[in-house]
C-alpha cells in the first residue's frame, strides 16, 4: 500500500469545524481515497447536509455528529456529484429529501456500487442506493433559514454532474470535488478542460471560506493550486500525445515536482487518459474504460492497491 506521500495506515478521527451562521464542515482527513468532507447546516426547524460518506460505519459516524449538534431532523441532503464517498451514506438519512443534478441521479443509478471493486480491503457495510429525489439542470436555491444556498451546475469537471453550494451572503463555498486541498485532483470521469473552466468561474466568487471535497477547510487560494496542477497535466498530455506515448508511460516518466507531496499521485495516470481523450477530439466526459485505467494506476503504484482508509 502506498503511504509515501504523507499517508499513514490509519485515518484521524473526523472533526466538526464551525463556520458560522449555523454552518459546519465535517472533515475527514487525510482526505485521500474515500475520506471526503461534508457540510452541516443546523437551522431553526431542521438540518441541511452537503454530501455523506463512503461506508456504512462512516455514514453512521456522520449521523452521530449531527445528533450531537442538534435534535432537529435532517430535512434535506445535497449531493455535489455521484461518487460513492459523497453518496453511499444517503440511506442513513432516510427522512431527508435528497437533492442533486439530474445527471447525478442518472449516474448513481447506472453505476450502482461498481467502484467498490477498486477498494477490495474496505468494509462498506450494508450500503443502499438512494439517488437524488429532487433534481435540477442549472441552478436551484435551498433556503437555510435566512441564508440562500445557491446550487450551481459546474460540470463536466470532476464528473459530468458536479455542483457547488454557494452561500454568497457569507462568502462560503462547498466546492465538492472541484477542489482537493492537499490531494491530487481526479478528472478521469470528467474533463481537464471543463475543470479548468469551472475553476476559473469559481475565481469570480468572493470566497471567504472554502470547504473542499477532500482536505482541510481553506480559502480561495486552493483554487489556484488546482488550476496549476491541471495546467501541468494538460502540458504533459500534449507532449506525450504528440510523441505517441501512453498515459501510463508518460506518468512514469513525469517528475511531479511540488505536486508529489499531495496524496494519491497515481491519479496522474487517469488524468492523462482524460486529457488524451480530449486531444483526440472526443466529447468532454466521454466514458472511458475506467476499470482498465484504475489497473494502470495500480501498476504506477508498483502493484500496490489504491490506498483507502475509509
Amino acid at each position: 500500500m502506498s503511504t509515501g506521500h504523507g499517508g499513514t495506515d490509519t485515518a484521524p478521527t473526523p472533526v466538526v469545524e464551525e463556520l458560522g451562521h449555523g454552518f459546519h464542515a465535517y472533515v475527514q482527513l487525510d482526505g485521500s481515497w474515500g475520506l471526503n468532507n461534508c457540510g452541516i447546516f443546523v437551522g431553526e426547524s431542521g438540518v441541511v447536509l452537503v454530501d455523506t460518506a463512503f461506508t456504512q460505519r462512516r455514514a453512521h459516524a456522520l449521523a452521530a455528529e449531527v445528533d450531537r449538534l442538534t435534535d432537529k431532523p435532517v430535512q434535506a441532503l445535497i449531493n455535489t456529484h455521484h461518487h460513492g464517498d459523497h453518496t453511499h451514506g444517503n440511506f442513513v438519512f432516510d427522512q431527508a429529501a435528497v437533492i442533486g443534478h439530474r445527471r447525478c441521479r442518472d449516474a448513481m443509478i447506472a453505476s450502482g456500487f461498481e467502484v467498490t471493486r477498486w477498494f477490495g480491503g474496505v468494509d462498506f457495510g450494508d450500503i443502499k442506493l438512494v439517488p437524488p429525489f429532487v433534481t435540477f439542470e442549472d441552478s436551484l436555491t435551498v433556503h437555510c433559514d435566512d441564508k440562500a444556498a445557491e446550487l450551481h451546475s459546474m460540470g463536466p469537471a470532476h464528473t459530468d454532474n458536479d455542483i457547488v453550494v454557494w452561500v454568497e451572503e457569507i462568502g462560503l463555498l462547498f466546492a465538492g470535488d472541484l477542489v482537493f486541498n492537499g490531494g491530487t485532483p481526479f478528472v478521469l470521469m470528467g474533463s481537464v478542460e471543463g475543470s479548468l473552466r469551472a475553476l476559473e468561474r469559481l475565481r469570480g466568487y468572493d470566497i471567504r471560506q472554502l470547504v473542499p471535497g477532500h482536505g482541510p477547510v481553506c480559502g480561495p487560494e486552493a483554487i489556484g493550486d488546482q488550476i496549476d496542477y491541471l495546467t501541468f497535466v494538460r502540458d504533459v498530455a500534449g507532449s506525450s500525445f504528440d510523441a505517441r506515448v501512453s498515459p501510463l508511460d508518460a506518468a512514469r516518466d513525469t517528475d511531479l515536482g511540488r505536486f508529489a507531496a499531495w496524496t494519491d499521485p497515481e491519479r496522474l495516470v487517469g488524468n492523462l487518459h482524460r486529457a488524451h481523450s480530449e486531444l483526440r477530439g472526443e466529447p468532454l466526459a466521454t466514458p472511458l474504460d475506467y476499470h482498465r485505467i484504475v489497473d494502470e494506476m495500480i501498476d504506477y503504484n508498483g502493484g500496490s492497491p489504491l490506498r483507502c482508509l475509509a
